[in-house]
């Protein structure tokens, strides 16, 4: 576990101003990559809350997350356009690809799949995100091709050869 020294840093930062929380969690979120339960303890101990508080807070906004998250992020609108062209299909596929369910992270570490409300691309459908990257119109035979892109880019090709 990372030293939780850094996070008494950060509440340090903002400690005693109002709202301070939000902020505290974003950057604890950005160093860590996500807000585990140790730390979530620390910063209630520190701001003098419930840890319930804190919790209901990393719960609530999507921003949060209590589980690390993989290097690549792919979220799949699930928005009522993108669900009727199709996004069952590509979230069928892309959980046969990587192995693993919405809301969880590869062994490898390289991609979380989440399932996202709408991504502004309501006519382009179905669409879905890696990180900061949409991809509009998006077929379930391409998400091979799309998801081996990002293992070449780190020299790892595990699943190319699927």
């Amino acid at each position: 576990m990372q030293e939780l020294s850094s996070i008494l840093t950060i509440i340090q930062e903002h400690k005693g101003k109002p709202g301070a929380i939000i902020p505290i969690l974003h950057k604890i979120q950005k160093q860590w990559g996500h807000i585990p339960p140790s730390a979530q303890k620390l910063v209630a101990r520190e701001l003098e809350m419930p840890v319930v508080e804190v919790n209901g807070i990393v719960s609530f906004y999507s921003l949060f997350s209590e589980n690390p998250k993989g290097k690549y992020v792919i979220g799949v609108c699930k928005g009522t356009a993108c669900y009727v062209k199709g996004t069952e299909r590509l979230l069928d596929k892309l959980r046969e690809i990587l192995g693993i369910e919405a809301g969880c992270t590869t062994a490898d570490g390289m991609f979380s799949l989440e399932v996202v409300r709408c991504l502004g691309a309501c006519g382009l459908g179905p669409v879905m995100s890696i990180n900061e990257k949409v991809y509009t119109r998006v077929k379930a035979e391409k998400l091979q091709e799309i998801i081996a892109s990002y293992y070449i880019e780190q020299d790892k090709c595990g699943i190319c050869a699927r």
